[in-house]
């Protein structure tokens, strides 16, 4: 049996005290040896071959690579892209600027250095909460830390600390001298991405450098773990399901697994959709199988759900897989059934054009569907859906191929030692749709892999916390507008908001209380830079975050304010057709004798003097 619930049970008190993503911590297991891809001793006086400096000056001196000045962002990359690997370095920090500089492993980077990269790092003060750190530079150079924690002792300065991340996936382990400190579930990964070294405010020196490639690890979760999130069609209780939003808000909680369904039109397009018709969430009609998908992709999926996500189309299977492509989750990709051999093979060239077979998972009730899928693309890993258990669910399972098992979580409760029949055979089990914390425990208990449930966050945050007595502090991000965003006076733009172990959230943009969930007033704002800000307030504490959109000025937006400003209809044509012709200065002159209120007028005469001025 592969785990004992008196075991679970510790294991949730214990992971309670740490503050990590993912499952508890264990000792990093040592891997069978492979092949041994870079063993770099630094013995020469040059770089060695491979190693390409990106950022900052690198150099060969006394038997260590060293970075010449503490500059910012100093960069190294080298080796080739790996999935699976264990990456070991032993890295000294000389000097520092202050003791919060930090210095580690880039995992996964463009050979040249270039934003998005994924790293694991520590600082001087490593026992700080946030000593040692997994984290991602966006594209929009940003950082998103995805998870923090201590050291037993501080690197300081002059000592020789160990480090050694294992990664598999998006999934790693961070040991600090042979005791692991830290792990993740949210490492941002690409198709072609390196490895690297880095230090901000840092001089350091580098020695010893092995990366080892290894095996790619099981879906099922090893003696202990907790049962991973899988956000039901997206984080479906916060986002309309099955949208962007909804995706997006998965990705953003932590979810492991972010859970789709996907139908074919009628001309051929993989659109993602729950139910066989578009009635239930969308203002459309009809069955998805009988309409074009210009049609279906047409329609507004997040009205039904609430006014704040007017506007979100229902995707085709393609967007959802470029949004996932590089997160730190994987993609449940449901087929829903019946779809012809010809359908579903359609569903897998979008996943294979994309080179994301190892970041999908397809499942489907409708055995047609996995046994075409496993003879059309055998490298995609394949899950069976289950309303009930089998006789025999793991001959079923080996008879199709499957690495999961995903039954209702009802029936998987009246005969809990499927589980350990089961992964005892390296198949997962992923139970769905359960959304209380008493049946997420019941469900850790027997062993579970993953939980897919509608509330992601929760569920993820629900992991953090198990056992807890004192009370878990408060996390928010704003999910929109996204940070760095660029909208017009035309966008629809809403405040939403995630936050968890909070019993209060207040929303402020530039200053000024806005309600979440509310569509931002595009129409009144100033041109430029806006700051959005989010405080969520717990027994736990206090969180915030922020982040930023600009508002851009173009004629369209101009033209949309004239138009519903409602003055009267020559004036309207007037200053339209000043606008057309690029007469700036007329427009203004037929704005200001046009009957605007003072606000209106403001905005529209700003706008104009920024179109004149380009």
């Amino acid at each position: 049996m592969r785990r004992i619930p008196s075991r679970i049970l510790a294991c949730l008190l214990a992971a309670a005290t740490v503050a990590v993503a993912g499952p508890a911590l264990s000792p990093m297991a040592a891997a069978d040896p492979g092949d041994v891809v870079v063993d770099e001793s630094f013995d020469g006086t040059a770089l060695p071959d491979g190693w390409r400096p990106v950022a900052g000056q690198w150099q060969v001196a006394g038997g260590r690579l060293v970075n010449t000045e503490p500059g910012s962002l100093s960069r190294i990359t080298f080796g080739t892209h790996l999935r699976d690997f264990r990456a070991e370095a032993t890295i000294r920090f000389e000097s520092v600027n202050n003791t919060s500089r930090w210095a580690g492993l880039v995992l996964d980077t463009d050979p040249s250095g270039a934003v998005p990269w994924s790293q694991a790092i520590m600082r001087s003060a490593s026992t700080a909460s946030n000593g040692i750190e997994f984290a991602g530079r966006t594209e929009g150079n940003t950082w998103n830390v995805t998870n923090a924690g201590a050291a037993p002792y501080d690197a300081g300065t002059g000592r020789d600390i160990r480090v050694a991340i294992e990664v598999h996936g998006s999934r790693a382990t961070w040991s600090f001298d042979g005791q692991t400190v830290l792990t993740s579930t949210q490492v941002r990964r690409s198709t072609g991405g390196v490895l690297g070294l880095i230090a901000d405010g840092a001089r350091i020196s580098v020695d010893d450098v092995k990366v080892t490639e290894l095996e790619p690890l099981p879906v099922t979760q090893p003696d202990g773990a907790l049962p991973l999130t899988v956000a039901h069609r997206g984080y479906s209780s916060v986002a309309p399901e099955n949208t962007l939003a909804a995706v997006e808000a998965g990705i953003r909680a932590g979810s492991e697994y972010v859970e789709i369904d996907a139908q074919t039109t009628a001309d051929g397009v993989p659109v993602v959709m729950h139910d066989s018709t578009v009635d239930r969430t969308t203002e459309g009609t009809g069955d998805v199988s009988k309409l074009t998908a210009d049609y279906v992709t047409g329609l507004d999926a997040g009205s039904w759900f609430s006014p704040a996500y007017e506007g979100q189309r229902v995707p085709t299977l393609g967007e959802v897989l470029d949004l996932v492509k590089g997160s730190g989750s994987t993609l449940l990709l449901e087929v829903k059934g019946p779809e012809t051999r010809a359908e579903t093979e359609g569903i897998l060239a979008e996943v294979r054009a994309r080179g994301m077979a190892e970041q999908v998972l397809l499942q489907s009730f409708d055995e047609r569907v996995l046994r075409d899928a496993r003879d059309l693309a055998p490298e995609i890993p394949l899950g069976l859906l289950r309303g009930t258990l089998d006789a025999d669910p793991l001959a079923t399972a080996r008879d199709l191929g499957v690495v999961a098992y995903n039954p209702s979580s009802a029936a998987l409760l009246t005969r809990p030692g499927t589980v350990a029949t089961l992964n005892d055979a390296g198949i997962a089990v992923m139970p769905y749709t359960i959304d209380d914390a008493g049946t997420w425990l019941r469900l850790a208990e027997i062993g579970v892999d993953a939980v897919i449930t509608n509330k992601a966050g929760e569920h993820f945050g629900w992991r953090q916390r198990a056992g807890q007595d004192a009370p878990a502090k408060p996390s928010v991000s704003l999910v929109a507008p996204a940070d760095g965003a660029q909208l017009r006076r035309y966008s629809s733009a809403v405040v939403a908001v995630d936050a968890r172990d909070a019993e209060t959230v207040t929303v402020t943009l530039d200053g000024e209380p806005v309600e979440v969930g509310a569509p931002l007033d595009l129409r009144n704002l100033a041109a430029g830079e806006h700051k959005l800000t989010a405080v969520a307030e717990g027994p736990g504490g206090t969180a915030e975050a922020s982040a930023t959109f600009d508002l851009v000025v173009d004629v369209t937006g101009v033209r949309v304010l004239v138009a519903e400003a409602g003055v009267a209809p020559e004036d309207t044509a007037t200053i339209l057709g000043h606008l057309d012709k690029g007469r700036w200065q007329l427009a203004e002159r037929a704005v200001h004798k046009a009957g605007f209120t003072a606000e209106q007028e403001e905005v529209l005469l700003a706008d104009l003097r920024t179109l004149s001025e380009r």
